[in-house]
């Protein structure tokens, strides 16, 4: 018998697929949901079978009833599928029951006018950083991320500072998880570029991305890890090279976003 499946869990620990409360259907029904990446209004079937590799008949079983139920909207024409309007509703409850983003809110537009960057707020969606606030502080370069955009766990600075706050084991088997996903040529530098992102939050605090993710673009991440420890956020700051070089991350808008993630801390008393 094979070793367990494990899947992404929580700050301590993974979650093990064999176990006899896992409900697989509900996890297929859900990677199905993250198929619709930002940009892509629809899908069809085979789009579906193809990203998820799931077989044909379950996902055409599963596409029907997230119809039924309103997650998903079939459009006989293109006869393809696009999300529906109750994904919305989740959203919105999620925002409104989590005091974090209000509290968050006006303290990242004033560090992103400050820094004239962008400063977001983000958590992890899988082997994904799901944006859930970005404040814009440069009328003149604006990165395309609004709130429910999903960016990348091994190059971003967001995602690795959700990275590096994770105990060892868990760390060990996210990057086993990445390396599987990523395409062999590309893995030796992204896990370099997560090990030494780790290194640096042991030694600053915070981490960086220099240009790993966007080669415009110069970013520094700090991670916000709850009181019972069973969550992680994550807050950015990203802006143009011009702007964000790093002595000026180390030596001022670093700091400054540690000083934004304690207080968001004390404000919630560390519960979100």
């Amino acid at each position: 018998m094979g070793s367990p499946r494990r899947a992404a869990g929580s700050y301590g620990h993974s979650i093990n697929e064999d176990h006899p409360q896992y409900v697989t259907s509900v996890a297929r029904a859900f990677s199905i949901l993250r198929c619709f990446e930002r940009g892509e209004q629809f899908l069809g079937n085979q789009d579906i079978v193809r990203r998820t590799g799931l077989p044909k008949p379950t996902v055409s079983r599963m596409t029907f009833t997230l119809s039924a139920l309103g997650y998903l909207e079939y459009s006989p024409q293109l006869e393809k599928y696009s999300l529906g309007p109750a994904i919305l509703s989740l959203s919105h409850a999620f925002m409104k029951t989590h005091d974090v983003v209000t509290i968050a809110r006006p303290l990242m537009r004033e560090l992103a006018e400050y820094t004239e960057a962008a400063v977001m707020l983000g958590a992890a969606d899988g082997m994904r950083m799901v944006v859930l606030e970005v404040c814009q502080g440069d009328s003149t370069f604006h990165l395309k991320l609004d709130p429910g955009a999903r960016v990348p766990h091994g190059s971003t600075a967001l995602g690795r500072a959700d990275l590096a706050a994770r105990p060892p084991d868990v760390f060990e088997h996210h990057l086993a998880i990445l390396e599987q996903e990523c395409a062999p040529e590309l893995w030796p530098k992204i896990r370099a570029g997560i090990v030494r992102a780790r290194q640096d939050y042991e030694n600053y605090g915070f981490c960086f991305s220099l240009g790993d993710w966007n080669p415009d673009v110069f970013a520094v991440g700090v991670p916000m890890v709850s009181a019972d420890r069973s969550r992680i956020l994550a807050f950015n700051c990203s802006g143009r090279l011009s702007v964000m070089t790093r002595e000026k991350l180390v030596h001022e808008f670093a700091p400054k976003l540690v000083a934004l993630r304690n207080t968001v801390f004390e404000r919630t008393e560390g519960r979100f």
